[in-house]
């Protein structure tokens, strides 16, 4: 009877312990073979250990560690967030993912969206599709490492995680997800905080898009802190939100936030229960 079982060498052993006992879930080719001071033998044991499943391949020549915590059959890697976060050293789970992880959408994206400070071609590692977004160095902040099924994976903290996808609404699948989102995310986050991210992100749009959101789901943030996003956003400029194309029964022109909203009120909250009958 065939088996799938993760059985260990000598040599496989030291590399797997070693590795486990530093705490390292990520390890490149050149850590193999110096530990075993030889590259023929570190060769060998990275790809033993690749067959096996202990090792993952991340990118060419870095390798995502499976502990022996995983068990004695190789099943493979089904934590994606953690995979995904550890391709690129400088990177943080967000957007979409980042909503879903913090239970701010019930919705399960199949692409992981993950923040690089360089442009990274999309992969599939272990079964998840990645998509790697290049985020300018002012936007780049606001993540944290949390722990998902047993590994360290930064992902944006709940407030970032709004102001990132306020910022792109594409990548959460548009302004009803958006609006979805925000309604949920409201309910608990730290507004100060929120605020202060949204201020930092240096976007007008994205200024007039958090105000009109908050407003539309019937959760601002309060008085004092509504205020100083108003007064952050110069009285001579306009941006659009939703649509590219604007239809006769949108909302159109939202006076208190100069945001032209290229949607209709019930479609953007379709999604929350709460309030989805409320007004044209």
């Amino acid at each position: 009877m065939e088996t799938n079982l993760r059985t260990l060498g000598p040599a496989e052993a030291r590399v797997v312990l070693s590795f486990r006992e530093q705490g390292r879930d990520v390890v490149e080719a050149g850590d193999i073979i110096g530990l075993l001071d030889s590259e023929q033998t570190g060769r060998k044991v990275i790809r033993n250990l690749l067959r096996k499943g202990w090792l993952a391949r991340l990118t060419g020549g870095c390798y995502l560690l499976m502990p022996p915590e995983r068990g004695a059959e190789n099943i493979g890697e089904n934590n994606p967030l953690a995979v995904a976060s550890a391709v690129v050293e400088e990177s943080y789970v967000g957007w979409w993912s980042a909503a879903a992880f913090h239970g701010f959408t019930t919705q399960k994206p199949t692409t992981v969206f993950v923040a690089v400070k360089r442009q990274t071609p999309a992969r599939t590692v272990e079964g998840a599709e990645i998509r790697f977004v290049t985020v300018e160095p002012r936007k780049f902040f606001g993540s944290k490492r949390y722990d998902v099924y047993g590994r360290g994976t930064l992902i944006s903290d709940p407030e970032k995680t709004v102001v990132d996808c306020i910022d792109r609404p594409e990548l959460v699948g548009g302004a009803t997800e958006l609006t979805r989102i925000v309604h949920a995310a409201m309910a608990d986050i730290d507004a100060e905080k929120l605020v202060t991210d949204a201020m930092r992100m240096e976007s007008t749009a994205l200024l007039k898009r958090l105000g009109f959101l908050t407003d539309l789901v019937e959760r601002p943030p309060p008085d004092a802190l509504r205020d100083q996003l108003r007064a952050a956003i110069p009285k001579s400029t306009r941006s659009t939100f939703g649509a590219r194309t604007r239809r006769n029964d949108d909302i159109g022109y939202v006076a208190a936030w100069g945001l032209i909203v290229h949607a209709r009120k019930n479609d953007l909250l379709a999604e929350v229960p709460r309030i989805r009958k409320a007004g044209g």
